[in-house]
Formats: structure tokens, sequence, C-alpha cells
């Protein structure tokens, strides 16, 4: 069997869902037909059952896929910070730190805010608890992280390869 690198299959996943959409709504198109009384209905594109046919098709790779970058993202590795951590767990690890870069970021913009005055001329600030330019560091490195993070899981996307026959959809 043909294999392809996981990073293309994980673009192919892509391609196949859109495919699907496609198939669904061309299945809605050539499924009625609008007459005049009396009249015999003139085909419009392909027949029903082909479009279903494909469909199935097309939907038996989608899983097929599916579990093979399942698998791919389960077996397979990436050393970061001294660990080695599985695929799945590296994409999840860059989301959380995206995640906490976004936080930092927001914690690191202001120290001190005005709320609101009163009639007796009395001022309320909000005013942060810690030091606001050390979140926005905090939020640098981390950014730095998922980005080399991301770069890691993209580089072993492309060594990685799967078993899968993509020439129905390249």
């Amino acid at each position: 069997m043909k294999k392809i690198p996981l990073a293309e299959g994980v673009k192919l996943k892509s391609i196949l869902t859109k495919k699907i959409q496609e198939l669904i709504s061309e299945i809605h198109l050539v499924s009625h037909a609008v007459v005049e009384k009396g009249e015999k209905p003139n085909p419009s594109g392909r027949p029903l059952n082909e479009v279903e046919k494909e469909l199935a098709q097309v939907r038996k790779d989608s899983r097929t896929l599916d579990k093979l970058i399942y698998r791919a993202n389960i077996d397979n590795t990436i050393s970061f910070k001294g660990e080695e951590l599985p695929i799945v767990e590296a994409i999840e690890l860059a989301s959380q730190l995206r995640a906490e870069a976004s936080l930092y970021k927001d914690l690191g913009k202001e120290e001190r805010e005005r709320l609101y005055s009163t009639s007796d001329n009395i001022i309320f600030y909000q005013v942060a608890m810690y030091d606001p330019a050390e979140y926005r560091n905090r939020a640098n490195e981390l950014e730095k992280d998922a980005h080399r993070l991301s770069n890691l899981i993209n580089a072993k996307n492309y060594q990685v390869e799967i078993e899968f026959d993509d020439s129905n959809y390249f």
C-alpha cells in the first residue's frame, strides 16, 4: 500500500470532510425535480445511487484515515523540554500553552484601572495584586514555547508516514 506523510493525511482529512458535505449537497440536488403536472422529470446530474455510492466510499476513507492519524499521533513521540510526548499530547500541550499565554497577556496589561467616582469625590481603582510586567514576560516565554512545540509537531508530521492510498483525491 502507498505511504503518505502524516501531514498530508491531516490535510486530506479536511478535504474528505469537505467532499462529504459536497456529496450530501449533491444528493439533495439530484434527489428531487420540479416538473409540470403530467410531465416526466429529466435527470439533472448523476443518478442518486451513484452519488450515494461515492459518499459511502469517501466516508469509509475518512474513517480509515481518522484511525491511521489517531494511531500515528499516539505511537509517535516528540522530545520537548527533556520529555517524550506522544504527538497527541504535544498537540494538546501546545493548545494549553497558547491559552496560558493569552491569560498572562491579559494579566500583563494594566497595573491599575480607574473604576468610578462617588458624589463625595472619592475615586476607586482596581489595583493588580501582582507584577504585570512579570506576566507579560511569562506570556512571551509561553508563546515562544508554543511556537517551538508547534514547529516540532509539524516537522514530525512530515517524518511519520501512514499507509493510505490518496490517489482518489490527489
